[in-house]
């Protein structure tokens, strides 16, 4: 298990991070792109994600590489485990919150996520790092240093999972190496960067922005999530000038809870998808050029 208590944070390594895209941006193709996909957070809404998957499943992209964050790292798990798009959809259309989560009361949060270890059981063909069919990342928050945590290449999953779908407030934070553990898109809302260190050559990210407008809170949760949103406006640029394409499917009026709007939330991801798949397909040879020269930042 490679994280960044060693290594210090991701964004703390900026410059290395800059270096070595430059390497790969000048290095010809030996086998075609190596492509990655990036998957944001946003609870329920993050089921938009599978449409995304059908989509490139469906037009042949090969993903090499995936990270996620929150609702995120437990679709790129599950696809990297081997757990086809359709088997995973099934299971978020019969969710519910009590599947992941149990109200305690605690000081530290209002519920604590010991149950999400036996719904990952069933969502994943297999739970270590180094089993999984697709290189994997996936990515938490350090409450003491405020910077991400990054988990891939070895080691159990299910920790890293539960301390990535930490929402603070909601879920208790998840204990590792004396440090405390929260949601990873606290830190880095998509985790292009990661990818980027993992050797890709083009990163899809996936995000699941909301609009405020008309927004009438009805509880404290609904509060607390629309300012993490309005936080993470302000740090986009983290994140995007590591990406080749931007997915944002349209998940306005879905709840952070509502699951119950899975089979729509997964068609708005295939609609997002389908829009960007011209460039998509360009890297393979398989569209036209895009107009403009791609340069990573």
């Amino acid at each position: 298990m490679v994280d960044d208590f060693e290594r210090g944070s991701e964004m703390g390594g900026a410059k290395d991070i800059v270096s070595e895209i430059r390497r790969w941006a000048r290095r010809p193709p030996e086998s075609g792109p190596v492509i990655g996909l990036a998957l944001g957070g946003g609870f329920a809404r993050g089921i938009a994600h599978l449409g995304i998957l059908k989509v490139l499943e469906e037009n042949q992209i090969p993903v090499s590489l995936i990270a996620g964050v929150s609702a995120g790292a437990l679709v790129a798990s599950a696809y990297a485990s081997g757990t086809d798009v359709g088997s995973i959809a099934a299971i978020a259309k019969a969710m519910k919150f009590k599947d992941i989560a149990r109200w305690t009361f605690s000081r530290l949060g209002l519920a604590g996520s010991d149950r999400m270890a036996t719904f990952i059981a069933r969502l994943l063909k297999v739970y270590r790092f180094e089993e999984m069919r697709i290189p994997l990342a996936v990515l938490a928050t350090d409450l003491n240093t405020g910077g991400p945590v990054v988990f891939r290449d070895y080691g159990d999953v299910v920790l890293p999972l539960r301390a990535s779908c930490s929402y603070p407030g909601l879920f208790q934070p998840v204990r590792y190496r004396d440090h405390h553990l929260v949601d990873g898109a606290m830190a880095m809302e998509v985790p292009a960067p990661s990818l980027r260190r993992m050797g890709a050559t083009h990163v899809i990210s996936a995000c699941l922005p909301v609009n405020g407008d008309g927004f009438d809170p009805r509880n404290m949760l609904q509060v607390v999530n629309r300012c993490f949103q309005i936080m993470q406006t302000r740090t986009e640029r983290d994140w995007r000038r590591f990406s080749n394409v931007v997915i944002e499917p349209d998940v306005t009026g879905m709840n952070w809870d509502g699951f119950e709007n899975a089979q729509r939330l997964i068609e708005r991801g295939e609609k997002a998808a389908r829009a960007a798949l011209p460039r998509i397909l360009s890297w393979l040879g398989r569209g036209a050029k895009p107009a403009f020269h791609e340069e990573v930042a």
